[in-house]
């Protein structure tokens, strides 16, 4: 569920009471830990961390105009969610993430960068601040570019393609036309 708030403080101030204290004793944890190239704003209508465009003017490859998001936080209609781009697409990272969870005996709900919860009770607030602070900006966009952007290969030699068939030339086609034209007058 999307939030129209437009600053962090109406975004919190918008939620009932107990999301507001979850939510932000998840966001203190994150701010804790945050490598200081990120910026925190509202990011597609969520609490949204992100590497700005001052340290990678490129952006977001989905929307350059976006900055490129790294983790948002979000109080959804049935659950609370803390999403963890850092996670997405890096099977090691992903490995250490729900090792370390598991070590806590707390119940991990989690899709591909998505952990959800509904209690602040359920999360494990010391893996989620140790997996922000595994991925300083630098690092983060070095993996978002080799994923994203990768290097261009060699490409093979041009294949030489077969002479395509001859048309007849325009000069015949025209006089062709005069040869029937003058048939018609005689």
């Amino acid at each position: 569920m999307q939030s129209k708030a437009t600053t962090v403080d109406q975004y919190l101030a918008s939620l009932p009471e107990d999301r507001r204290a979850a939510i932000s004793a998840v966001r203190d944890v994150i701010l804790a830990n945050l490598d200081d190239s990120y910026e925190e704003g509202m990011q597609y209508g969520m609490i949204g961390y992100y590497v700005p465009h001052k340290v990678f003017p490129a952006g977001y490859h989905c929307d350059p105009k976006q900055p490129l998001p790294f983790a948002s936080l979000a109080s959804q209609k049935s659950h609370m969610a803390v999403y963890l781009m850092c996670l997405y697409g890096q099977p090691e990272h992903e490995k250490w993430f729900r090792q370390a969870w598991a070590k806590t005996g707390k119940k991990l709900d989690m899709g591909k960068s998505c952990v959800r919860f509904k209690k602040l009770e359920d999360v494990a607030l010391d893996v989620i601040g140790e997996a922000i602070r595994r991925a300083p900006a630098k690092a983060y966009i070095e993996h978002y570019e080799s994923v994203i952007r990768p290097p261009e290969k060699k490409k093979a030699p041009a294949v030489k393609k077969a002479p395509a068939a001859k048309k007849a030339p325009a000069a015949k086609k025209a006089s062709a036309a005069k040869k029937v034209a003058a048939k018609k007058r005689a």
